[in-house]
């Protein structure tokens, strides 16, 4: 298979890292305006199964709520405060919907892995239904765009579900460390990437999915000297909370 090509090196952690918000559209604006191409989010499904921007299974950390995000809609959840954790100037900023980060990603021709995250407790159930409707947002999403999200998820099961939904639309797999049986969990789901965490990556492993002819993306590299390390290993993209380090291009 041809090497899957990242529209971009330098991705933005959930939007924007620790600049702005996480996983808001003040997110994605922040990191546009600073020359930056490319972002990661996540999606979950509110109550409804409305999918939103969110990466915990609570609220507490990151709005003004509280609970399992399950338990709130998307109509409720827009009435959060997401800013103010992490800075005043975001006051109200809202917890947007997937539909409202898709179409800004479009606007402004941002890149967008798109992280799948299923809701922990509801198990395999949700992580099927979560990648199935994700997917289908997608595809509906950017119908016709000249580029494409990227979805991704550390759920196999999700992953899955998303290929049967909209096989069409490009795939990475998502490891801590990552397994021995790699290659076959990403053959199996017709993957086009493997995304790891940083430190459990080798020069050694990383030349062996390059070689196997997969995409490769490291999170969360917040260090320039680690970053030109792993291009070293030939690592195609990185993830990172610190666009104030790294260089847009």
């Amino acid at each position: 298979m041809s090497a899957y090509r990242y529209p971009c090196r330098i991705i933005a952690h959930r939007g924007c890292g620790t600049l702005a918000p996480e996983n808001t559209l003040a997110a994605l604006r922040y990191g546009h305006a600073q020359g930056f191409g490319g972002v990661e989010f996540d999606v979950m499904l509110a109550r409804g199964e409305t999918p939103v921007l969110m990466h915990d299974d609570t609220l507490e950390r990151t709005t003004s709520g509280s609970g399992a995000l399950a338990d709130s809609s998307a109509a409720e959840l827009a009435l959060l405060d997401a800013g103010s954790w992490r800075d005043a100037r975001y006051k109200g900023e809202p917890v947007p919907t997937f539909e409202a980060a898709g179409k800004l990603c479009i606007e402004l021709g941002i890149f967008a892995n798109v992280e799948i995250k299923p809701y922990a407790p509801g198990g395999d159930a949700v992580a099927q239904q979560t990648g199935h409707l994700t997917a289908l947002a997608a595809r509906a999403l950017w119908a016709g765009a000249a580029q494409q999200p990227l979805l991704s998820s550390f759920s196999g099961v999700a992953l899955k579900s998303a290929m049967l939904a909209a096989p069409e639309l490009q795939r990475a797999y998502l490891f801590d460390a990552v397994p021995p049986d790699w290659h076959q969990r990403l053959a199996a789901l017709d993957c086009v990437a493997l995304h790891c965490n940083a430190k459990n990556l080798t020069a050694e492993l990383a030349a062996a999915v390059k070689r196997a002819g997969y995409g490769l993306m490291c999170w969360t590299v917040n260090d320039v000297a680690q970053g030109d390390a792993l291009f070293a290993w030939g690592v195609d993209a990185l993830c990172t909370d610190r666009l104030d380090l790294f260089k847009p291009a």
